[in-house]
Formats: C-alpha cells, structure tokens, sequence
C-alpha cells in the first residue's frame, strides 16, 4: 500500500520504520521521544496560537506520526475521528476525521517534507475510514490557527482543502464571582451523568437535532466523559431536557462545550443560566480560567458569551476535503 505513494523526496517503506528517505524518517511515536516532542511544540509554539494536539495515551500513538532528521524532530503529525454519524440520519451527515500536522517553524514551507507526512497521515485516515459505516460520506478536516498562513496553504494550494467555517476561541477568567440569573419557575436545572446507553443515546438524539450535519457521536462523547471535573449541565421542562452543555477540566482551565437550546425554548435565559452555573462549577473547583469555541458568524452566540464575560482569545479555521 505504501509503495503508491508519490513524493518529490523519494520516501520509500522500510522495515523498520513506515516512509525514509535520505535523511528523513518518518514512523510511529514512541515513549523515547517525549523530549523530542516537548521541543517540537515549544518551537511550533513560540509564535503564538499554533494548533498544535497532544499526543495523548499510548493507545492512540498508532495515529501519530513524527518525522526525524539527524536525531531532531521535524515534524509530528496525527489523525483522529472525531464525528461518527449513527445510523437513521440524514444523507447529508458525514463523518469527520481531523488531522494535525505541524513542523519546526524553518520547515514550514518546506513541501516535501509536509508532503511526506501528509501522504502518510492520509493512509492512516483510510484506514480509519474502513471502520465507519458506509452509509455517510466522510470528510478530511484540518484546524489551523488564523495566523498559521504556511501550513494553511499547503493544505489549500497543494491539497485542495476548502474553507469550511472559522471559530472564535473565547476566554474567561475565574477572578470574580458571577450571579446566577433566575430560572423561570417552568424550568429546571439539573447535572447529568447520562450513567447509562439509554441515557447517552438520549442526549445524542438531542444534540443531532441542533448539529444534524455533525453529530458528536457515542465514541467522542465517551472521550468527554473520560475528562476530569466533566459533567453535563441540563435544564429541563417537566421530563423534557431543553437545554444542555458540558464541562471538564484541562490542566488548570475549565471547558465548555456543546452549548445547545432547542428551537421552541431560545430566548427564554435558558443558556446564560446554564453558562453562570458552568462557570461557578470552575471557581468552586478552584480553576483560573474557561475557554469555549463558537463559530464566527454566530452573532447571537457570540453576544451571550460575551454578556457573561467572555473574550476573544484567537480564532481557528477549518478546511476540508471529502474522502474517497
């Protein structure tokens, strides 16, 4: 499978490692080179809001790939699924696997090197794609800061990404307590562990009701749930739940996410009640500051977050192309 590859550089499969050529090696991540990574995303890094993913735990190393040359780190890449549509939505649905290549900032217009990469990052992303229902499409998609102009074009002009949305990365910080607004008296709040099948299925009909394009999916829900400090924030009518988000802690911030209020229930308060309570959940859980993404031409969104003290932080762009 490899050997179709095509490369400028002349990278070829060997035995002990997935492409080489002359001076470069590219194969999986390994325990042995945490140092070399931490100096990879320090040097990515150092300019600023580079979107840059962690490896994470050894079971997902198979989807990381990292490029050597004369014993440094080049560049590190590696690809997920993050959308998996469940059977009985519409045709439209995709799935999503998202890719996250990076290399040293000298490197970043350096072609066959992202070339190479890529190319390997994309067979592993077919491979990925064999293990999700054919009865969607499935989209290759790539995030990148607004500021990553080299990476971004190799992605549009060499690959053929196309634009898809922008996202605004919002921040506050925890330093002031913040007054709960009432509830109306039809409503009530409550915290979710969805602690069954029945209840996650619940919760995921629900949100494909809000993104039926991109539904979150049992598998990237449990990878939530997995986060410390998550939990789930509802507000319910009667057994009816209207209104929901999630939150969980990374490092020393709070996140939140999947903010939602079905259609007949906006404009009733429903969502700054429920991010007042994410965000006195954070402080009471001793955090400094919480972060959520929302799309840019999301005014009304937008406005909320700002009316609970939210701020601009950086904004994200993100490119697809469809996977054949």
């Amino acid at each position: 499978m490899y050997a179709k590859i095509y490369m400028k550089r002349g990278f070829v499969l060997t035995k002990s490692t997935i492409l080489s050529s002359e001076g470069i090696t590219i194969r999986h991540f390994e325990q042995g080179d945490m140092p070399l990574l931490g100096k990879l995303y320090n040097s990515v890094t150092s300019r600023g809001n580079a979107v840059f993913w962690w490896v994470g735990d050894e079971e997902n190393w198979e989807n990381v790939y990292c490029a050597f040359e004369n014993g440094k780190m080049v560049a590190k890449g590696q690809v997920e699924i993050i959308n998996i549509v469940p059977p009985g939505r519409s045709k439209e649905s995709r799935h999503s696997i998202y890719l996250n290549l990076k290399t040293i900032p000298e490197r970043e217009e350096d072609y066959d090197l992202l070339e190479g990469m890529y190319q390997t990052l994309l067979l592993r992303a077919l491979e990925l794609k064999e293990t999700l229902s054919a009865e969607y499409k499935t989209t290759l998609c790539v995030g990148n800061n607004a500021s990553e102009i080299a990476n971004t074009q190799f992605f549009e002009k060499e690959k053929g990404f196309c634009q898809y949305n922008s996202l605004f990365k919002m921040k506050h910080t925890l330093n002031n307590s913040y007054t709960v607004p009432e509830l109306k008296k039809e409503f009530e709040f409550a915290t979710w562990m969805m602690e069954t099948p029945q209840e996650e299925d619940h919760y995921l009909e629900l949100e494909a009701e809000v993104w039926p394009e991109t539904p979150l999916g049992k598998e990237r829900l449990s990878q939530f749930k997995q986060n410390p400090l998550w939990n789930s924030m509802v507000v319910r009518e009667g057994e009816r739940v209207v209104g929901s988000l999630m939150v969980w802690q990374e490092e020393k911030s709070g996140y939140i996410e999947n903010v939602f209020v079905l259609e007949p229930w906006r404009r009733f308060g429903i969502a700054r009640y429920m991010l007042s309570q994410a965000l006195n959940y954070f402080r009471t859980h001793g955090l400094e500051e919480a972060y959520l993404m929302v799309l840019t031409d999301n005014d009304s969104a937008l406005h909320l977050y700002e009316s609970v003290g939210f701020s601009l932080s950086s904004e994200e762009r993100r490119y697809r192309i469809e996977l054949l």
